[in-house]
């Protein structure tokens, strides 16, 4: 065996159970800083923001709700799969990081605890820049890509540095990308819910082009995950490949088209309930713009 092969073989864990969690210091420090942060900022330290008003109990419950879904990719049993077994739960949890919580921490996140964070001119520059609809873009998609590229990924899991910095990267990255469909900042606004969707639907291309360049690969691409113990045996290294190609395809495509359809609907009731709240004496207009009558009174 080279030395290469087993410095491989001595770096992944030797067994997997279901039931044994394993606590990291590292991202209990810092989940355990934000969850407190948030709380001591919605409850305590409300008074201290200018312009504060009490967060509705349905967004403490949506950020405390993000927090969880990122305990549950970061550790216990998901975890450990990723990563030192399958490539397919990798992929799992890097879905969850980016499609799923974001959106839950930006509901539950204030517009009043965001508002200093653009005090100066140039911090609000900066935000503006990043938080575009196409620079939103590109930084999720092209850090996204660039670690599933064999040599970074690769250098990835031999490094546990390296993976912590991946991790903070495509959470920061995926939580800019749906800057532009759930702002809570009225100065970093969303953008019209027409473009939302046109937004959401790009958003998933180049993931889903990396997604068919997995599944349809004839060889193994990440080194890692085929020196890896198998703990399904059924399961080989190249078909646990495709299976995480085929969750980031799938899963990840229909989170996407979720996200659309929330959209249209919450926009259509949108338009119905401020069609509904036009006067009675004010003139209707179709989608035309034509005024039409009123009708005739009935004898």
């Amino acid at each position: 065996m080279s030395n290469a092969v087993l410095g491989l073989a001595l770096l992944h864990g030797e067994t997997f159970a279901w039931n044994e969690w394993r606590v990291y210091p590292s991202f209990m420090a810092g989940w355990l800083l934000l969850a407190g942060a948030y709380l001591l900022m919605v409850g305590p330290l409300r008074h201290r923001f200018p312009g504060s008003s009490p967060v509705p109990a349905k967004q403490v419950a949506s950020f405390m709700g993000g927090l969880a879904i990122m305990f549950g990719a970061l550790q216990g049993p998901l975890h450990e799969l990723s990563d030192y077994f399958l490539f397919s739960a990798h992929m799992v949890q890097h879905l969850l990081l980016i499609l799923i919580m974001p959106p839950f921490l930006l509901y539950g996140t204030p517009a009043w605890a965001l508002r200093p964070l653009i005090r100066r001119p140039w911090a609000a520059r900066l935000a503006r820049a990043l938080t575009f609809p196409v620079m939103a873009f590109a930084l999720n998609n092209a850090i996204f890509l660039a670690w599933h590229f064999p040599g970074p990924y690769d250098l990835m899991m031999r490094s546990h540095g390296v993976h912590i910095t991946m991790h903070l990267m495509i959470m920061v990255t995926g939580t800019i990308m749906w800057w532009p469909v759930r702002s809570p900042l009225p100065e970093l606004p969303r953008i019209a819910p027409v473009l939302q969707m046109m937004y959401l639907f790009l958003v998933g291309i180049p993931m889903m082009i990396s997604a068919a360049l997995i599944t349809f690969s004839q060889t193994e691409l990440y080194t890692w995950y085929v020196e890896a113990p198998r703990v399904f045996s059924e399961l080989s290294a190249l078909e646990d490949q495709r299976l995480g190609g085929v969750i980031m395809w799938v899963p990840g495509g229909l989170t996407l088209w979720l996200a659309i359809t929330a959209v249209y609907f919450r926009w259509t009731q949108r338009e119905r309930a401020e069609d509904e709240q036009v006067p009675l004496h004010s003139p209707r207009v179709n989608r035309a713009g034509l005024v039409v009558p009123p009708p005739f009174p009935q004898n």
